[in-house]
C-alpha cells in the first residue's frame, strides 16, 4: 500500500508534558521540551530528582501530552489512564520527528535531516554504526543515535546533521505515530521481547512500524520472510520500494554477493532506466571487510549481512559506491561484538556478550569451524528456549559451560540436542567468581586451535549490571590466564 506521509510539527511552548521515565532518553526529552517551553513533570519511581515517584498515581490534570521512555509496557496504568482520558502517548522518537527542526547549511537548508533507521532482532548496532562510517565517508555530519549514541531528540534538533543514522528498538518503535523515515530496514526477525510484546506476532508488527510511511526504501532481509512480509503489509509513501539484502547473487532491486564482491542492483540506475536490470554497481569486496574478520580469518556471514544493509540504506540517500567502500573500511566495531581478547596456548578467546538472545549466539556460532568452539553460555533466559539453536549449531561445539542463575533451558536443550558434548555447569552461588571460575573450566575444554566463545544468548540481569560488564570480566579473566604459565595474550576486534 502506499500513502502520503503527513507533516506534524509539534510546538511544547506552554503545554504541561508528563515524561515518564528518567532514563536516557527520558532525561533528553525532558531537556529538550523544558528548552522549547513545555511546562516539564517528571515520573520516575527509581529517580530521586523526579517531580513523582508514584507513577500509578501521578495526576494527569492539565496534561496535554505524556512522553514515554523505552521499556514502560503500553499496559502500564500511567498509560493506560492516559489514552482513556484522550491525552496523547509518545515515546521519545515520536517526540523527536514532530520537534525535528531544518537544516541550517548546504543543498538541504530550510529542511530537516532525513533519518535512515535500522531495527531487528540482531545486528542493529553493527549496521547503524557501518551506516554512519559510510555517510562520513561521503562528507556528511551523520551521526548514529537513537539506541546508540546520542537521543534521537537531541540530534533531530541540531540543524547542523544532514543525516541521522537512527538504532531503534521494538519498543521505541511501539511508541512511534507518525515517523516516516526516508529508508529503513528490518535485519532479522526472531523471538525476542516477548514477555513484553506478548507474542511473536505483536514483536514483529512493532519491528515493522519502522516500514511505514517510508519515503524511499524499505530494506528486508531476503532470507528472512517475516521481513519480505513486513514490506508488503506497510503503509508506505507514494514511490517507496522494497529493497532486498542477500548473501547470494542479487537480483534487480537487490543488493548481495558476487563471489567475494558487494554488489548494487538497486540504487545503481534510475529506477526508469532501462538499462538497469542488466547492470549493476560494484560497492566493494570482502577485503574490505577483512578487519573484521574472526579468528580463522574469515568474515562471518551476518557481518555481511550488515554490511549490505548499512550500504543499501546509505545508497538509497544517493551515498557514491566510493563511500560505501571506504566507509566499511574505516569502521570499527564497539566491545563485546566477537571481539577476539585473549590468545592462550593456542586458543581463542572472544567476547560475544552481546549476543543476548537464540538468534544473535547463532550468528555468532556460524562464525567457526565445526568441532572447534568452547561455548560460554547461559543467563536470564526471559522465557526463551534454546532447542533450534542447539540444535542449529550444535555441530561447532567443543564443549559447553554453562552460567546463569537457571541453566536449566539452555542444559536441557543441549541433552536432547548434543548429548555428547561435555557441559560443565558453574554454581550460580558465588556471583563475584562466576566468569572466572567459567573461563577455567572452559580452559579445560579446549585444544590449540579452539575457541572459547562467549556467547551468551541470554540476558545479563541475573549475575551482572549489563552485558558490557559480563564481557569485561570475562575478558579480564581470559587475560589473566598468560602470566600463569607464560603463555601469550592480545586485543584485537572483530564485528
Amino acid at each position: 500500500m502506499t500513502r502520503q506521509a503527513v507533516a506534524a510539527p509539534y510546538d511544547p511552548a506552554g503545554v504541561r508534558v508528563l515524561v515518564a521515565g528518567l532514563g536516557v532518553s527520558g532525561r533528553a526529552a525532558a531537556e529538550v521540551l523544558a528548552a522549547h517551553g513545555a511546562d516539564v513533570v517528571t515520573v520516575d519511581a527509581r529517580a530521586e530528582d523526579a517531580d513523582v515517584s508514584d507513577a500509578e498515581g501521578a495526576s494527569l490534570d492539565g496534561v496535554g501530552l505524556v512522553v514515554v521512555s523505552p521499556g514502560w509496557r503500553p499496559d502500564h496504568p500511567l498509560l493506560v489512564r492516559a489514552e482513556r482520558a484522550g491525552v496523547p502517548v509518545w515515546g521519545e522518537v515520536e517526540l523527536a520527528w514532530r520537534m525535528r527542526v531544518p537544516r541550517d547549511h548546504g543543498d538541504g537548508a530550510g529542511t530537516p535531516a532525513p533519518w535512515l533507521a535500522v531495527t531487528g532482532t540482531n545486528g542493529k548496532t553493527t549496521t547503524v554504526e557501518m551506516l554512519a562510517s559510510i555517510l562520513a565517508a561521503a562528507g556528511l555530519d551523520a551521526p548514529a543515535v537513537g539506541n546508540v549514541g546520542d537521543p534521537v531528540v537531541r540530534a533531530a534538533t541540531d540543524p547542523a546533521h544532514d543525516v541521522l543514522a537512527v538504532e531503534l528498538s521494538s519498543f521505541q518503535l511501539h511508541f512511534t505515530r507518525s515517523v516516516s523515515v526516508l529508508a529503513g530496514a528490518v535485519l532479522n526477525i526472531a523471538p525476542d521481547h516477548l514477555d513484553w510484546h506478548g507474542s511473536l506476532d505483536a514483536y514483529a508488527a512493532a519491528k515493522g512500524r519502522i516500514y511505514e510511511r517510508a519515503q524511499v526504501a524499505c530494506v528486508y532481509n531476503a532470507s528472512d520472510a517475516r521481513t519480505e512480509r513486513l514490506v508488503r503489509e506497510a503503509d508506505v509513501e507514494e514511490g517507496a520500494r522494497a529493497v532486498g539484502f542477500t548473501l547470494g547473487a542479487p537480483g534487480p532491486g537487490q543488493l548481495g554477493l558476487v563471489e567475494d564482491v558487494l554488489v548494487d542492483r538497486a540504487f545503481h540506475l534510475p529506477f526508469d532506466d532501462p538499462a538497469r536490470h542488466a547492470s549493476a554497481a560494484e560497492l566493494g569486496t570482502l577485503d574490505d571487510l577483512a578487519h573484521l574478520a574472526g579468528p580463522g580469518g574469515t568474515v562471518a556471514p551476518h557481518v555481511v549481512a550488515d554490511a549490505l544493509a548499512a550500504a543499501a540504506l546509505a545508497r538509497a540517500v544517493g551515498v557514491p559506491a566510493r563511500a560505501v567502500r571506504e566507509g566499511l573500511r574505516a569502521f570499527r566495531p564497539g566491545g563485546h561484538r566477537i571481539e577476539t581478547v585473549a590468545t592462550v596456548d593456542g586458543v581463542g578467546y572472544v567476547d560475544d556478550s552481546k549476543a543476548t538472545n537464540a538468534h544473535a549466539a547463532a550468528a555468532s556460532l556460524a562464525a567457526f569451524a565445526p568441532g572447534t568452539v568452547v561455548w560460554v553460555a547461559g543467563g536470564l533466559a526471559k522465557g526463551a528456549t534454546f532447542d533450534e539453536l542447539v540444535e542449529l549449531r550444535a555441530d561447532r561445539l567443543r564443549g559447553v559451560v554453562l552460567i546463569g542463575v537457571d541453566a536449566t533451558p539452555l542444559a536441557d536443550a543441549l541433552g536432547r540436542h548434543a548429548p555428547d558434548i561435555p557441559v560443565v555447569r558453574v554454581d550460580p552461588g558465588d556471583t563475584g567468581a562466576v566468569m572466572t571460575r567459567a573461563v577455567a573450566a572452559a580452559r579445560t575444554l579446549a585444544r590449540p586451535g579452539d575457541t572459547v566463545l562467549l556467547a551468551p544468548a541470554s540476558a545479563s540481569m541475573d549475575q551482572f549490571r549489563s552485558y558490557a560488564e559480563r564481557g569485561e570480566l570475562f575478558a579480564g579473566a581470559a587475560r589473566a590466564l598468560a602470566p600463569a604459565d607464560g603463555g601469550s595474550a592480545g586485543e584485537g576486534s572483530v564485528a
